[in-house]
């Protein structure tokens, strides 16, 4: 096994992708024992649980960057009444979330999306994106939807985003410092 240890400098790509045409499909459907619950005016501390479940494997630690920094800004983001958090509720216990941000003009940016570890490979991540689309171009005067990626997130990401009707539209080349030890094994770079 060869682990790239937490602090190490590593490079990663990022893929920005929109969907341009509100998509034509059957009505979406979770599984039965899915519930899908919407944040109320919810604290930074629900929010930076969910992004912490999702995204640790796959470096995400911008926010809790900017909880340190900049706590006001990332509380004002959470609670913008364009910005709005679903959590897919299994057996009483977040199984993964997505957050939508209206707060561009004709824009839904899906700025989250992700199952916690432990839902990954049990077929709610399409249904899961889908309802998220669904929902995303619910919103008034939405033209068109956007998302981003990079190479650290779940190796599966980028093309599941591509299958269900985004198409990518740039590429950026960046670097970071590994907050926690990787196994490119299992999480590439």
């Amino acid at each position: 096994m060869n682990v790239i240890p937490a602090g190490a400098e590593v490079s990663y790509t990022i893929t920005y992708l929109e969907m341009t045409t509100r998509p034509v499909a059957a009505p979406v459907t979770l599984p039965p024992d899915v519930q899908l619950e919407r944040a109320i005016n919810p604290p930074v501390w629900y929010f930076l649980a969910l992004y912490d479940a999702v995204g640790r494997d796959y470096e995400w630690q911008d926010r809790f960057d900017q909880a340190w920094a900049d706590p006001g800004t990332l509380q004002a983001f959470v609670r913008d009444p364009d910005v709005v958090i679903w959590t897919a509720l299994k057996h009483g216990w977040p199984q993964g979330f997505f957050t939508l941000d209206w707060r561009q003009a004709c824009t839904c940016d899906l700025a989250y999306f992700g199952l916690v570890p432990q839902a990954v490979g049990g077929g709610l991540g399409r249904p899961l994106l889908e309802t998220a689309i669904v929902t995303g171009w619910s919103g008034a005067g939405v033209a068109r939807m956007t998302v981003n990626t990079c190479t650290l997130d779940h190796p599966r990401a980028l093309g599941l985003y591509q299958r269900v009707g985004f198409n990518p539209v740039r590429t950026e080349t960046r670097t970071r410092h590994l907050t926690h030890d990787r196994d490119p094994s299992i999480q590439p770079v």
